[in-house]
C-alpha cells in the first residue's frame, strides 16, 4: 500500500475554523486528521502540500518513520503550524493502518485498558452559580455529566485591586459548591497570570473546595517556575497544553511542575509523541488529561489515545452542537461540526467505544467539506488599564 494524495480541506466548527486532513492510498482507504486552530488557518493547507512531498509514495503504515522523517527533514523544531500539520498527517496514518486490518485504532495501541472514557464539558467561563446549577443539572440529565470545567475569574483580574478578585471568586465558590454539591470542577486560569505569586493565591483560593484541577494559571515557558509554583498549592496542578514535545515534558515532570499533564494530541505531533509523553508521565506518577477544545474529529483521535493509556484520567469535551463555547451566557443553538455524521456523543458522562468500526470510527461527510467554510478567528487581548496588553 502506498500514499498516492493529500487532500486538505477548510471548514468551521460553529465559530470556530478548522482544517482536515483526508491522506489516500492506492488501496482505496482514506485516513483522516485534524489540525489544531492556533489562529492563522489558512497557512495550514500549503504547509501541507509541502509536507505531503516528503511522504509521497510511501508506505502509510510505517506511522512512526514518517512522522521521524517529517521532524527530521525539517532541521530545526517545527513549531505550532507545523506540528499542528503533522499531527493531523499522524491522525490519518493511524486511521489507515487501523482500516487496512479492520479494526478500530486503540487495538493498534496495545489494546484498550478501559471500557469507556470520562469526558469532561468545558464552560470556560464563570456563569452566576444559579445559572451554572441549571446548566450542569440539564447537562447531567440529559448525557450523564458529572464533571464540568468554568473559569475561575469572577471580575476583570486587570481594571479590578488583586484581593477584590480573590474575594469575589471565593464567595461565588460558596455559593456555587453549596448549589453543586455532588458535581466535580476544574479551574482554567488561561496563562492569564504574569506574577507566580498570584497564581499560587487563587490557586489556594480554590483548595478549599477540591476542585479536580486548577489549570494553568501563569504563562509556559519558565518551566522551572512551575515547580516552584507547586510547591505552594494545596490543589492538584494541571498543565500542558502549551508544550510540543515529550522534552518539556519531562522537564516539567523533573521539576515537578505539575499533578496532571495535558497535552494535545493536535499539538504535539499526534499520537505517536502524545504515547512518548504519556510513558514519561506515568513513571512520575503523573496522570494524563489530554487538552481537547476542537472538533468531533479531534475528540475521536483522543478517545482511542484514551482508551489505551494507562494513566488517562479524564478527557475535555465539547458537544458537537449547539453553542461553539456555553460559557458565555450558557446558551446553545441548533448550529453544529457537521463534517463528522457521527460523532462520539456521552453516556453517563463517558464515551464509549465502537469495537465494530475500524479506523476511528467516524464517518466524514465529504460533500459537506467540498465547501470552503473558513471562518476568521484571532483570540481577542485584553487591555490593561494603562492601555498595556495582558494575556489571552
Amino acid at each position: 500500500m502506498k500514499i498516492i494524495a493529500l487532500r486538505s480541506f477548510m471548514s468551521c466548527d460553529r465559530d470556530r475554523p478548522r482544517v482536515l486532513v483526508a491522506i489516500d492510498t492506492d488501496e482505496g482507504i482514506t485516513g483522516w486528521g485534524e489540525c489544531y486552530n492556533h489562529g492563522p488557518d489558512r497557512a495550514l493547507p500549503p504547509l501541507l502540500d509541502y509536507l505531503y512531498l516528503q511522504i509521497e509514495g510511501q508506505d502509510p503504515t510505517r506511522v512512526e518513520a514518517l512522522i521521524l522523517k517529517l521532524l527530521q527533514q525539517s532541521r530545526f523544531p517545527p513549531g505550532a503550524l507545523g506540528l499542528a500539520a503533522i499531527s493531523a498527517i499522524d491522525h490519518a496514518l493511524w486511521d489507515i493502518s487501523a482500516k487496512a486490518l479492520g479494526v478500530p485504532v486503540y487495538k493498534l495501541l496495545g489494546g484498550e485498558v478501559r471500557e469507556r472514557v470520562r469526558v469532561y464539558l468545558g464552560v470556560y467561563s464563570a456563569p452566576e452559580a444559579e445559572d451554572i446549577r441549571d446548566f450542569c443539572a440539564e447537562k447531567k440529565e440529559n448525557w450523564g455529566f458529572t464533571a464540568f470545567k468554568l473559569s475561575p475569574y469572577r471580575t476583570d483580574i486587570h481594571a479590578n485591586p488583586w484581593g477584590t478578585v480573590i474575594r469575589t471568586t471565593t464567595e461565588w465558590l460558596e455559593k456555587l459548591y453549596d448549589l453543586c454539591p455532588s458535581t466535580e470542577f476544574a479551574f482554567d486560569a488561561h496563562a492569564k497570570l504574569f506574577e507566580p505569586w498570584q497564581a499560587a493565591e487563587l490557586g489556594n483560593a480554590l483548595a478549599p473546595f477540591h476542585p479536580l484541577f486548577y489549570e494553568e494559571p501563569m504563562r509556559p515557558e519558565n518551566i522551572d517556575a512551575w515547580g516552584d509554583l507547586k510547591a505552594k498549592l494545596s490543589v492538584p496542578l494541571a498543565t500542558g497544553e502549551s508544550l510540543y514535545n515529550r522534552w518539556e515534558v519531562l522537564r516539567l515532570l523533573q521539576c515537578r511542575g505539575a499533578d496532571i499533564v495535558q497535552p494535545d494530541i493536535c499539538v504535539v505531533g499526534g499520537i505517536y509523541e502524545m504515547r512518548k509523553i504519556a510513558a514519561l508521565a506515568e513513571a512520575f506518577y503523573v496522570p494524563v488529561a489530554p487538552h481537547n477544545p476542537m472538533g468531533p474529529l479531534a475528540t475521536a483521535v483522543n478517545l482511542h489515545f484514551s482508551a489505551a493509556c494507562a494513566n488517562f484520567k479524564i478527557l475535555e469535551y465539547r458537544l458537537p452542537m449547539g453553542a461553539a463555547y456555553t460559557g458565555h451566557g450558557l446558551s446553545d443553538s441548533d448550529e453544529s461540526a457537521a463534517y463528522i455524521k457521527d460523532p462520539y456523543l456521552p453516556s453517563d458522562g463517558h464515551l464509549e467505544l465502537r469495537p465494530d468500526r475500524p479506523g476511528w470510527g467516524v464517518e466524514i461527510d465529504e460533500d459537506y467539506l467540498k465547501t470552503d467554510r473558513y471562518i476568521h478567528w484571532e483570540r481577542k487581548l485584553p487591555m490593561r488599564p494603562d492601555g498595556s496588553t495582558g494575556y489571552c
